[in-house]
């Protein structure tokens, strides 16, 4: 079985320094560490991304710590579920992880569980939220259109006499909703 070894340290201003990190990752005998000064807030971080197109199977990932990696709780869940899927081991030093012991294999499993306790809470809100608006009578989705306004909007348009501010103004339908039959109109003449 050939792995690989990489490292990843970040800090979150150009102005720290990464020396630290470094140090220890080299104390794991990484092939290859990628360094990063940018916030962890940033979902898109270049050097996170190529490592993740570097990855092999049962390749690992050293980094400090957690904090390294992301902020927030969600994005370290998604990271950490990214490195199991792709059957690459992750360690993390200052909290003493490694996904290839019995411990770090429980974790993941909490992990997981933390992962699918919140889509389940997000798609329970969303569902409390609509019954919610019902309940005031308010109903999801598109209004209703006046099709005696659209028909209207549509030959104003043609017409090339008005702005397409003017015949939003003159018809009280949205610009996109004008948009969306004029393509309508389009296709239908193709």
């Amino acid at each position: 079985m050939n792995r690989y070894i990489y490292g990843y340290a970040r800090v979150s201003t150009r102005k720290q320094d990464l020396s630290r990190q470094i140090d220890l990752l080299k104390t794991y005998n990484c092939n290859e560490i990628l360094t990063e000064k940018m916030t962890g807030t940033k979902s898109d971080r270049p050097e996170l991304n190529r490592l993740k197109d570097k990855l092999r199977p049962h390749d690992v990932v050293v980094v400090e710590s957690f904090s390294r990696l992301g902020r927030s709780t969600k994005d370290l869940i998604d990271l950490v579920n990214y490195f199991e899927e792709q059957d690459v081991k992750l360690i993390s030093n200052k909290e003493n992880f490694d996904t290839s012991t019995p411990q770090g294999k429980l974790m993941m499993t909490v992990f997981q569980a933390f992962s699918q306790f919140e889509r389940d809470l997000i798609v329970e809100r969303t569902k409390e939220g609509l019954k919610s608006a019902r309940a005031r009578g308010r109903k999801g989705g598109r209004p209703k259109v006046n099709h005696k306004n659209i028909s209207r909007a549509l030959n104003l348009y043609h017409t090339e006499e008005y702005s397409v501010k003017d015949i939003v103004d003159m018809t009280g339908i949205s610009k996109a909703t004008l948009y969306r039959y004029l393509n309508k109109d389009e296709i239908k003449s193709l």
